[in-house]
């Protein structure tokens, strides 16, 4: 091997191991950096002997893909979790005198005290107290549920504005790839990026990857909407100014397709926005209808009839909305949030106790106790057949028709708690699916600082190994010039 041949190939070894050195550098200054992927330093041979180094990123594109199904699933059931935990803490179960089924019991037990004793208006204060709470229990509750909603509502529009900002992100990232790849130039740091905003894009929507010419990658939703291709479309959404219990939610759009709500054609599967959606547009609906079907039933179970023969409609009478006299069959909407003791049973509004007792909350004709009798106990013990009566309620609860009002409404706080649970579990489910991916993407891409440590010792040698040839080379040099001299 001549000098020249000699200088070059120590000299090549010199700038590859320099290379490699540095590439092992940046891993370590990167290892706790979880939007990193290492990079490895290869080798690889070229004309006349020569050597030189390619960076490539480590990673695996399947293993990366089931970490962001993962992501958007986790956060899907978080956003009904949270919600859940809200109506579940605040609304309580039939355990607690907090809940709607407890205070239903309360009233009943009230109300069978006062009908064994009629002439006792202590019982019958109490039994009108009972009912108060029981009203007011679903007053709050109503409250909670469209405070749920409201709040699903506001977290949606910020996610919107989120996935809006990340495809912006994106579009820098997918462009500084392609443009690399054009050149030749190393394009792992750009990969990085782009692989992080795609992570933070996954938590607010399910999202679906396609790979094109020069590295390019298109997004869709996993519905099916396009997110981007080339430039990032747009996605909108307009919040509601007030919840109640027939406000209905407005649909979020990618590219002008609706992806949530009833009119969706191409619905997100997964991601926060559809977590936020189900709750806003589902689970609070359906819980809402079944506190307007206990309204309802109350109000129904109560009312008074005209007694004086002359035929008048039947009109509320303990329970009432406040608004309307009677209730016709079926569900009325945001009835929960309306009703109210009648106040021609309630002394300081100037109602009467006796009235519960005795009727005529609406006048003369619709009084039952015609005689004044004190231990009148024929209205109450009616009110009582009445209350446990089987009703027909709507199917729009998910719950059983055909059943009593208290088996009603304990079903329905079983129901909310039930679903508590699952989603619970399901959230669990997908946190250690998502802790599994997540490390095992760290495993295939991550950076081992013990290894890059031994691997830089190894570099070191060769270093050495390089810069004592070209030492060697040198002093043979200098021994030839002074030998011409």
């Amino acid at each position: 091997m001549s000098l020249t041949s000699a200088f070059s190939t120590a000299r090549n070894s010199l700038l590859n191991t320099a290379t490699q050195l540095s590439t092992s550098a940046k891993n370590i200054e990167n290892a706790s950096n979880t939007s990193y992927s290492r990079k490895n330093a290869n080798l690889v041979s070229g004309d006349a002997g020569n050597t030189s180094v390619v960076v490539a990123r480590a990673g695996d594109a399947a293993l990366f893909l089931k970490m962001l199904d993962a992501t958007s699933n986790s956060s899907k059931y978080a956003a009904l979790l949270t919600g859940l935990t809200t109506l579940q803490s605040t609304i309580g179960d039939t355990e607690t005198d907090t809940s709607v089924a407890a205070r239903l019991s309360t009233f009943q037990t009230a109300l069978s005290s006062y009908a064994n004793a009629p002439d006792n208006d202590t019982l019958g204060q109490a039994a009108i107290t009972a009912a108060e709470n029981l009203a007011t229990a679903l007053n709050s509750s109503t409250r909670t549920v469209q405070s749920v909603r409201a709040e699903a509502d506001a977290n949606i529009a910020n996610s919107v504005s989120k996935v809006n900002d990340l495809l912006s992100q994106f579009k820098i990232a997918n462009d500084a790839v392609i443009a690399g790849t054009v050149k030749g130039d190393d394009i792992s740091d750009a990969l990085d990026a782009r692989d992080s905003v795609l992570s933070k894009l996954s938590e607010e929507m399910g999202v679906t990857t396609v790979l094109g010419q020069n590295n390019d990658m298109k997004l869709y939703t996993d519905g099916g909407a396009t997110l981007f291709d080339q430039s990032p479309r747009s996605v909108t959404f307009v919040p509601s100014a007030t919840f109640d219990g027939t406000t209905v939610g407005n649909a979020v759009y990618v590219d002008g397709v609706a992806v949530t709500g009833a009119s969706s054609v191409m619905p997100l599967k997964s991601g926060a926005i559809a977590g936020y959606a189900q709750m806003r547009d589902v689970t609070t609906v359906t819980y809402q209808d079944q506190l307007d079907e206990v309204a309802r039933g109350l109000i129904s179970a109560f009312q008074e009839t005209d007694q004086s023969g002359g035929g008048g409609p039947a009109k509320s009478g303990l329970f009432t909305n406040g608004i309307d006299t009677t209730v016709a069959g079926g569900l009325t909407r945001n009835l929960a949030a309306t009703i109210t003791v009648n106040a021609a049973a309630v002394v300081s509004k100037g109602g009467s106790v006796s009235t519960l007792r005795d009727g005529g909350m609406n006048g003369a004709a619709y009084a039952y106790n015609t005689t004044n009798a004190a231990s009148f106990g024929t209205r109450l013990a009616a009110l009582q057949t009445a209350i446990k009566a089987q009703q027909t309620f709507s199917s729009t609860t998910q719950l059983t028709s055909g059943v009593s009002l208290q088996t009603f409404a304990s079903s329905s706080v079983s129901w909310l708690e039930g679903l508590r649970t699952s989603t619970t579990n399901k959230s669990e489910t997908q946190k250690t699916l998502l802790s599994q991916a997540s490390t095992a993407v760290s495993n295939a891409s991550g950076v081992n600082t013990d290894q890059e440590y031994a691997t830089q010792l190894q570099l070191e040698k060769s270093y050495q190994a390089s810069s004592k040839i070209l030492s060697a080379v040198q002093s043979m040099y200098d021994a030839l010039f002074s030998a011409i001299r």
